[in-house]
């Protein structure tokens, strides 16, 4: 791992997991894989960007992936985006779907979510690594004691957030934020095997907006440039 660089308002919550014994176990594992000569999606400069986008007192929305793409030149720090020139991959193409029916907003040509990220929307996944051409390679290897800890900053914050929880891996993962603070929106994982089953047809972007507007917060705004 390289020399860890932070948006300072997760620094200032964060900084002490980095010297905790899960997080050296988790560096050597990841310095270890470099030597044995793996490339590991996304670039080290990369692994904490949806953190560096969106400074904890800014979040909004959480919304919550498993894993980092793993296919070449996919994976940048965000869920669920990818660079320009990168195929959009077939899960976001049915978030895509999903805005277009439910706000009306065309679909880009491109996956680039970061617009959203710069809005306070945290597009967080659980491990923030992943080995190419190996799905899953990553998990628990440490990454998602600190994810979680990065909800907890989030569920601690002084104004509620919307956490838009897609599949039963999120919804597990966030099922201690406090209800009675915060939006829980739940519905099946956008892949392509799921999405029918009724995240198509869900309406969470009008129903988080009407929720951060009933809260005196600023909306997102959901069409991608």
């Amino acid at each position: 791992m390289v020399e860890i660089k932070l948006e300072k308002s997760w620094m200032d919550k964060l900084e002490p997991e980095f010297s905790a014994p899960y997080m050296q176990e988790l560096k050597s594992f990841l310095q270890a894989e470099q030597q044995a000569g793996k490339t590991i999606f996304p670039a080290s400069s990369e692994y904490f960007h949806a953190l560096d986008l969106t400074p904890l007192d800014q979040v909004r929305v959480v919304i919550l992936g498993q894993d980092p793409y793993h296919g070449d030149g996919q994976a940048h720090g965000l869920s669920f985006s990818v660079k320009p020139g990168v195929k959009t991959p077939p899960s976001l193409m049915n978030i895509y779907k999903e805005l277009q029916s439910d706000l009306g907003i065309t679909p880009p040509k491109h996956g680039l979510l970061e617009d959203w990220a710069k809005q306070g929307v945290l597009l967080l996944n659980a491990t923030l690594t992943v080995e190419r051409a190996n799905a899953g390679s990553h998990q628990n290897k440490g990454w998602e004691e600190f994810t979680d800890r990065i909800i907890h900053e989030v569920n601690n914050l002084p104004h509620p957030v919307v956490f838009m929880l897609w599949g039963s891996y999120a919804q597990k993962k966030a099922s201690f934020v406090d209800q009675s603070k915060h939006c829980i929106l739940k519905a099946p994982h956008p892949s392509p095997l799921s999405a029918h089953r009724g995240f198509l047809g869900c309406k969470h972007f009008s129903k988080a907006n009407a929720f951060l507007q009933q809260n005196g917060l600023e909306p997102i705004n959901w069409e991608i440039p």
